[in-house]
């Protein structure tokens, strides 16, 4: 059974919770540095500061640099002056704002959460999303791709066969619901609905933000498809295709999917990757990484950089973690990037230690991975300088971890 992120509207906001973590997010050189003001004042600051001749920027400079400041860089600025704040919270200047990984989220008693990466400060989210309150009772999160959330709404707790699934940017508030997945007969005309939805996936890519896709196969009731519904938000519709992946394709569920490059990435559970492009047009079969140390146990997929990666922890040896990535995309062609031990990213010793750890997130643009052990904590581990910091504790829930990379772009649709 799918686990869901369920949270009751009438919940109030999280608290803040104690965190050490570092900020990881990857050094550019067009990165504000923390706690510091920015470079360079407005043009209006700079004439009254009378500085030097060749310091004053044009506005539209300035508007430019500030594009490819990561948000919370700005939210600093914004303090330094009334015209910094202005010019910070300029909506063309936030759409266009580079963003990376900047948070969780998460699971907390029962509610759904957001911790932020640093540890610090209100969640840069609010995770109640009051945009849609008074309209929906309840919602579950069934996916988070990159920036948007698909959840599973619900008007009334007491109905649940009466849902709609719905995508949202929780940054923006923005949302749509997709319509029921629906055929027309062409011999007699009469409208075929599809229902139950037993997987579905999110995708979206912040390099192509106007549009998000949503792909459902049409499961029957030997959990085989022959066939994908596949929803773009351009459109407003879905369109039927025709699965042209092998006999007996199972997935493994929609935690396991990857959107890159336009094309979705699906686990199945026979070591291999089944792909399916936005238009239905293109279907392809990966085979995981060959050699995998527990052939019985599935590696989980994710992407960082660009590129897809596979990691797999192998309990039975010394809780030893594989990192590869797909090194040739063409061929299908994994390299074994990473190997590390475990137990010692924890503190503990190798060999008597009998946790059980997973990875829950891989950081998308750098070689940072986060892995929990489900009961006492969680760290981040630099595999490119091998470097460890701590996470959280356990002391409360942190399940179901959905990492988030903030979107100010809209797409098009007919959203609310």
């Amino acid at each position: 059974m799918k686990k869901k992120h369920v949270h009751e509207q009438q919940a109030s906001l999280p608290h803040d919770h104690d965190c050490t973590q570092q900020d990881h997010s990857p050094p550019t050189g067009n990165q504000g540095r923390d706690g510091e003001a920015p470079p360079f004042p407005s043009t209006e600051e700079a004439s009254e500061q009378q500085q030097p001749p060749g310091v004053d920027l044009p506005e539209g400079a300035i508007v430019e640099i500030l594009s490819r400041v990561p948000y919370r860089s700005l939210c600093r600025f914004k303090c330094v002056s009334k015209p910094w704040l202005a010019l910070c919270s300029d909506p063309n200047v936030r759409k266009r704002s580079t963003q990376t990984l900047s948070g969780f989220f998460f699971m907390d008693r029962g509610r759904f959460n957001f911790r932020n990466l640093s540890g610090k400060g209100p969640p840069l989210v609010d995770p109640s999303l009051r945009f849609w309150r008074g309209i929906y009772d309840c919602f579950a999160v069934e996916q988070c791709c990159g920036s948007l959330l698909l959840c599973k709404c619900l008007k009334s707790r007491h109905k649940e066969d009466e849902c709609d699934y719905v995508v949202c940017n929780p940054m923006t508030g923005q949302w749509t619901v997709l319509p029921p997945i629906v055929w027309l007969d062409e011999e007699d005309g009469a409208m075929t609905y599809f229902e139950p939805i037993r997987d579905i996936f999110l995708g979206f890519d912040a390099a192509a933000p106007s549009r998000f896709l949503v792909f459902v196969p049409l499961t029957n009731c030997f959990c085989e498809f022959t066939e994908m519904a596949i929803y773009s938000s351009e459109t407003g519709r879905w369109k039927k295709v025709h699965s042209e992946w092998g006999y007996k394709t199972i997935l493994v569920g929609n935690s396991e999917c990857v959107f890159l490059n336009g094309t979705m990435h699906l686990a199945t559970h026979y070591a291999l990757v089944v792909t399916v492009d936005a238009e239905g047009k293109v279907w392809r079969e990966i085979e995981m990484p060959e050699h995998s140390p527990d052939s019985n146990q599935l590696a989980s997929i994710g992407k960082s950089q660009g590129r897809l990666y596979a990691w797999q922890i192998d309990d039975d040896h010394d809780c030893q973690l594989y990192v590869w990535v797909l090194e040739d995309y063409g061929a299908g062609k994994w390299t074994l990037k990473y190997t590390v031990g475990v137990s010692e990213l924890f503190g503990r010793q190798r060999g008597k230690d009998d946790m059980s750890y997973k990875v829950f997130a891989i950081h998308p643009d750098c070689d940072l991975i986060f892995l929990t052990d489900e009961e006492e904590m969680a760290v981040s581990y630099d595999m490119e300088n091998q470097k460890v910091n701590f996470t959280c504790t356990f002391s409360q829930e942190f399940e179901d971890v959905l990492p988030y990379v903030p979107c100010f772009a809209e797409w098009a649709s007919d959203a609310h």
